[in-house]
């Protein structure tokens, strides 16, 4: 698996960090997690291959995490490299995933999913496994952030990652990740955190120690993060394994 970080920012906006978006490149395609407004055009100033999209994750419903699937159907209802592709696009998300896409497609009757390609919607259930791409397979499970919130561990033969989106602390998360090739986890705040609803730093590293993954990835900073020095701020807290900033355009090999 390959992974490239499209937005490490939030809803903030931000000059060089965009909000959330992951292009996961794995042995049976290649799946977009999350989409804020942000990640069409990123995909493609990163040279990503997105006419050729296979799979999106949506973790929860901010618009900081979906936003850009409006645009992204706009793009590919009416771009010229989407005129030949047959294959469908399946967009993959918690409770309410339909409804939502739905309500992007109706408005200005723009017919988003009137599309020259069949485009699928599957919600899917805490724990209980599914494939999101084929031989890729992944799981899904309850976060504390929103009511549909939803983390999500994909396997793709001996590689794993674990993405857990907007979340506060739960034991759980770490439980969830562990041993994982690479666990990105959210990391709002440094410190002092004004919303219980996201992790900041010294939680991150405590469900990081507790996973024991092989790799962490901290994401989803907001600009209080500019006046820090990451790995500094990281060392205080002792971690057992690499923890890497995430940054918009960075490139992972699992």
């Amino acid at each position: 698996m390959k992974l490239t970080v499209i937005g490490s920012g939030s809803t903030v906006p931000h000059p060089t960090r965009t909000s959330s978006g992951l292009w996961l490149e794995t042995s049976g395609g290649n799946v977009l997690l999350d989409c804020s407004a942000s990640v069409p055009s990123r995909m493609a100033a990163l040279g990503l291959d997105w006419p050729n999209l296979d799979a999106i994750w949506i973790s929860h419903f901010h618009m900081d995490h979906v936003g850009g699937l409006g645009p992204l159907f706009a793009a590919t209802k009416h771009a010229s490299q989407m005129k030949n592709r047959e294959k469908p696009l399946r967009i993959f998300g918690p409770s309410g995933t339909k409804e939502l896409i739905d309500g992007f497609s109706q408005a200005n009757n723009y017919r988003l999913l009137d599309q020259l390609f069949p485009v699928e919607i599957v919600e899917v259930k805490e724990l209980e496994p599914f494939e999101i791409l084929p031989g890729v397979g992944a799981v899904a499970m309850k976060t504390p952030h929103t009511a549909e919130s939803h983390a999500i561990y994909i396997r793709d033969a001996d590689n794993t990652l674990v993405y857990s989106a907007d979340t506060a602390f739960d034991e759980k998360i770490a439980t969830f990740a562990e041993k994982v090739g690479l666990f990105i986890l959210e990391c709002t705040y440094v410190k002092d955190k004004p919303a219980k609803k996201h992790l900041e730093l010294a939680e991150a590293i405590e469900l990081i120690n507790k996973a024991h993954p092989k790799r962490a990835m901290l994401t989803h900073f907001y600009p209080e993060w500019d006046k820090v020095d990451f790995d500094k701020e990281v060392g205080k807290y002792d971690p057992k394994c690499e923890v890497i900033a995430a940054k918009d355009g960075l490139v992972i090999n699992l």
